[in-house]
């Protein structure tokens, strides 16, 4: 019986000795490096025609900012950062989108740069069409094409505001709160109880 206590004694101690082994050896493993942090992805910019820019223009249910730009515009440049701003402020409640009007070679270099230069996380664009007069007057009769434009459309698919130029970012904070108002409205009389 001795024997029997002394054989399992025996295998406990090798076991244990052997787990200790598994469990220092893997203590003495290098630790893994640690994945390298990438680069800020660029963002996607897709090319759209005179078609595109006729689909972007249609109501989608809640009203949309639409921004024309370029990245040689200085104007431009300049008034993006509150662009990014109104995006993150009014997330899920307006559609805020941006459409350059720079050569087709930059879709994938000067553009996707810039906008990530300025964490712009809106859907970007690029609109290259054999007939910029067509384009022009499909986003307002009276705009000559000169950048920065940026035009307001309401829920309806009517455009709200314009602006032709680099905007005051109060006044487009107004005139966006204009549009979302009756929207607002409507939500409080939907949610308030009914009374008889």
């Amino acid at each position: 019986m001795f024997s029997k206590v002394l054989a399992k004694t025996a295998w406990c101690a090798v076991f244990a000795f052997l787990l200790t082994g598994v469990v220092f050896a893997q203590e003495r493993q290098p630790a893994k490096a640690k994945p390298k942090t990438t680069a800020a992805v660029s963002p996607k910019v897709i090319q759209i025609d005179i078609e595109g820019l006729q689909s972007l223009l249609a109501p989608k249910g809640k009203p949309l900012l639409i921004n024309f730009w370029a990245t040689w515009c200085d104007p431009c440049r300049e008034e993006f950062p509150d662009l990014v701003m109104i995006d993150g402020r009014y997330k899920g409640k307006l559609d805020v989108i941006t459409i350059s009007l720079d050569d087709v070679e930059d879709i994938a270099t000067a553009v996707p740069k810039f906008l990530a230069e300025v964490k712009a996380q809106m859907p970007a664009y690029l609109l290259k069409t054999p007939d910029e007069s067509a384009a022009i007057t499909m986003v307002a009769k009276d705009w000559s094409g000169s950048l920065p434009m940026t035009v307001i459309i309401d829920a309806g698919g009517k455009t709200a505001y314009q602006k032709s130029g680099k905007f005051k970012t109060d006044v487009l904070i107004s005139e966006i709160d204009k549009v979302l108002k009756p929207k607002v409205a409507s939500e409080q009389k939907d949610a308030s109880p009914v009374q008889n």
